[in-house]
């Protein structure tokens, strides 16, 4: 007589709580509403506000920035940081004017963005190959590219007020428009398809959302983050090489350096990209960076005093910054 068997009991787990819907829509639609009331309440109290010299303009001086906040969607969407962006940006522009009073004007372009890719590559390298944390890796990146760039201009200012062919690139006309706007919208529209459409978009989300997960899918876990982190290097390279052209004029400051890097980081907080990683979008963070632009112009048309400027910016990262965490914790 065969003793009976008892099937397994079955493990009793606590069901997981649902996707809190209005959360994540607060988080990927939010920062819409505050720049809709800023720019209608900016368009109400100043004059000067709400007309095409000034928005053109406004265009103009963040095209840069909104350049490398694209790039860095990739990279905190892929779950890594990228401080060096704003030491690359001087280096590329100082070795973009280098070249620019010796060459030619297409030569010291290329070239000076070609400079911002090996610095991406560089870091992306150093994060995958040796496990280093990626927001460590790339501050002291900045230390080293910085002092590069220090090296080559011998701190001093390069200026360039005859080399018009170099300052074609940004401070020619087109439709209204400086054609820094023009070069701006390219590698913008470019990065925002490849995040939202194309495959290595998903790849980035699957890294930056569950790295463990993503390489069990047979995802090329550190080939997708070095990819992150080249296209990070060369947009600050691009963003130092227009700026250069804008004003024709170069300079390895670190005080400028550091401010660029955090202008850059606090439109794409703002903007609702997770500093967590495998949550983020390029339009939300170019509505960031415009947001922070429309306080910054509000300031000056309204003459209310800039040095409060900084403390504004400060207290819209901590929302954002707090405003992700509390989400995610929703979602648990």
């Amino acid at each position: 007589m065969t003793a009976s068997v008892e099937p397994p009991k079955a493990t009793m787990r606590p069901a997981a709580r649902p996707p809190i819907l209005g959360t994540d829509r607060v988080r990927s639609l939010g920062i819409l509403l505050p720049f809709i009331l800023l720019f209608a309440t900016l368009s109400i109290a100043s004059s000067h506000f709400l007309t095409r010299v000034n928005l053109l303009e406004i265009l103009d001086q963040q095209a840069s920035t909104l350049i490398v906040a694209a790039a860095g969607t990739l990279v905190l969407v892929g779950g890594g940081i990228d401080i060096s962006v704003g030491s690359t940006y001087a280096l590329s522009g100082v070795v973009s004017a280098q070249l620019a009073l010796h060459t030619n004007a297409l030569f010291a372009i290329v070239i000076g963005i070609a400079v911002g890719a090996v610095v991406g590559a560089v870091n992306g390298f150093v994060i995958t190959v040796f496990r280093i944390n990626s927001m460590i890796a790339t501050l002291a990146m900045s230390f080293v590219v910085g002092g590069i760039a220090t090296l080559i201009s011998n701190g001093s200012l390069i200026v360039l007020y005859d080399k018009h062919g170099f300052g074609d690139l940004a401070r020619s006309t087109f439709l209204d428009a400086k054609t820094s706007v023009w070069v701006m919208a390219v590698p913008v529209v470019a990065l925002g398809f490849l995040l939202s459409r194309a495959k290595v978009g998903r790849y980035m989300y699957a890294v930056g959302g569950n790295t463990h997960a993503a390489r069990l899918a047979g995802v090329r876990v550190d080939g997708i983050r070095i990819l992150t982190f080249v296209l990070s290097g060369t947009a600050a390279g691009l963003a130092g090489v227009v700026d250069t052209s804008r004003v024709l004029s170069a300079a390895s400051s670190s005080s400028d350096t550091s401010t660029f890097a955090f202008t850059v980081l606090a439109g794409i907080v703002v903007g609702g990209t997770s500093i967590l990683g495998g949550d983020g979008a390029v339009w939300r963070s170019v509505v960031g960076v415009l947001f922070i632009a429309l306080v910054g112009n509000g300031y000056i048309l309204l003459g209310l005093n800039v040095l409060y400027q900084q403390v504004t910016l400060g207290v819209l990262m901590i929302g954002a910054v707090g405003l992700d965490v509390w989400s995610r914790r929703r979602r648990v």
